[in-house]
């Protein structure tokens, strides 16, 4: 993963500090944030999973810490629910700010909640995913327990949830208790996920009921059947992101790759923004060429001269195979490793002029099976035969024809 840390600024310029996961072979297609839960932080090891299965389809997930939690300043007994929500409007302005504006929130259990709200105020929201979250967000309330009625007389009381002690105050719970979610997922006009397990204990499964039941089309849900609240266990969470990535894909948009169309075998187009990201056409199949990123490119894909040595390998290993058949000698397996002496973008710097330079492809075979010392020396002359190894060493010829279009 290409892991960013960034921050930005809530309402009262306050910095709230996350981490913005990138995909590492190409540009994300979306962008999504990710809410979490109730005195949680960005670093739960749920909310990184689900982040990541999502990265892992392409999309930029953003996690951070709502005001007064983890790594974001502010002091939690100052915020309420509204707070969260506001939070989230400002991730999403961040992003639209110095990336690109987001389509996709998710939430887990209040955050969920916080997700349904905030995405009201997003016109750039198309989908919401909510997991174990309640179908009103006064129902964290229970977890308060007798502190409830010690804020309500002094105006504020110290609960510890989860092993981490918090300071509550009234204007948390009379903030919380006005937040109406059933009536605005009926008017919400995004598509709408829930994700709930059966088994949750904190946020009883008849709150994905209500929520759905109140929600118009297009909504969807999903039983996360022997999942705990907190999604502790990793393929749990690691599912989860997998279905949010997978159903989201209908509701945003994501672009198709761009394919090159070409009569010829062999093809490439690049455009002119994107530096060194070219796109193939190998035949019937499709690929990216790139460059490092110590040369400006942005590593989606091979450079061309590890595209030519993975020809060679390929062609050697073909070629020891196909003459190791025909002699009916038992190969169990060939490798091929391949390492070229040059660097493509420090040559084409210089590509107009003829290069004194001699190109070392340096191969290493390495073979499984019960070989004779006669049968591996023989192998190893075949090596050279490969019709590739022919065609880099001899003298070929281009030719170049040019078209406007």
């Amino acid at each position: 993963m290409n892991i960013l840390k960034v921050s930005f600024t809530n309402k009262k310029g306050q910095q709230l500090v996350g981490r913005l996961e990138l995909p590492l072979d190409q540009k994300p297609h979306n962008y999504a944030i990710f809410a979490h839960c109730f005195t949680c932080t960005k670093n739960l090891i749920a909310v990184k999973n689900v982040g990541r299965a999502l990265t892992n389809s392409g999309f930029g997930v953003l996690r951070f810490d709502f005001t007064g939690l983890g790594e974001s300043e502010g002091d939690f007994e100052n915020t309420n629910f509204s707070g969260n929500v506001n939070d989230l409007v400002e991730a999403a302005d961040f992003l639209a700010r110095d990336y690109k504006a987001p389509t996709l929130l998710i939430g887990h259990s209040l955050g969920g909640a916080a997700a349904i709200f905030a995405a009201e105020k997003l016109p750039s929201i198309k989908a919401v995913a909510v997991i174990n979250s309640p179908s009103n967000p006064s129902h964290v309330l229970h977890l308060l327990k007798d502190s409830k009625a010690e804020i309500n007389k002094h105006g504020k009381a110290k609960v510890n949830l989860g092993g981490i002690d918090f300071t509550i105050k009234k204007q948390f719970l009379d903030d919380l208790e006005n937040k109406p979610l059933t009536e605005i997922v009926k008017t919400f006009g995004k598509a709408l996920l829930i994700l709930h397990s059966p088994q949750d204990k904190t946020v009883e499964i008849k709150n994905a009921e209500e929520i759905y039941k109140a929600a118009h089309h297009p909504k969807s849900f999903v039983s996360l059947d022997g999942v705990d609240h907190l999604l502790s266990n990793k393929e749990d969470s690691n599912y989860v992101g997998m279905v949010i990535a997978g159903w989201a894909s209908r509701y945003v948009n994501i672009p198709r790759a761009d394919q090159v169309i070409s009569k010829s075998k062999v093809a490439a187009s690049l455009d002119g923004g994107d530096i060194f990201t070219t796109y193939l056409k190998l035949g019937d199949h499709h690929f990216i060429a790139d460059e490092p990123t110590n040369f400006g490119g942005n590593n989606f894909g091979p450079s061309p001269y590890e595209f030519l040595s993975a020809g060679l390998a390929a062609c050697t290993a073909m070629t020891i195979q196909m003459y190791a058949r025909r002699k009916t000698w038992e190969i169990e397996n060939v490798v091929v490793h391949i390492n070229y002496s040059r660097e493509h973008a420090v040559d084409c710097e210089f590509c107009e002029e003829d290069s004194a330079k001699i190109d070392t492809f340096t191969r290493e075979i390495q073979l499984k099976g019960e070989l004779t010392e006669k049968q591996k020396e023989k192998l190893l002359q075949i090596a050279d035969k490969c019709p590739v190894h022919k065609t880099l060493h001899a003298k070929a010829q281009i030719i170049t024809s040019l078209k406007i279009m």
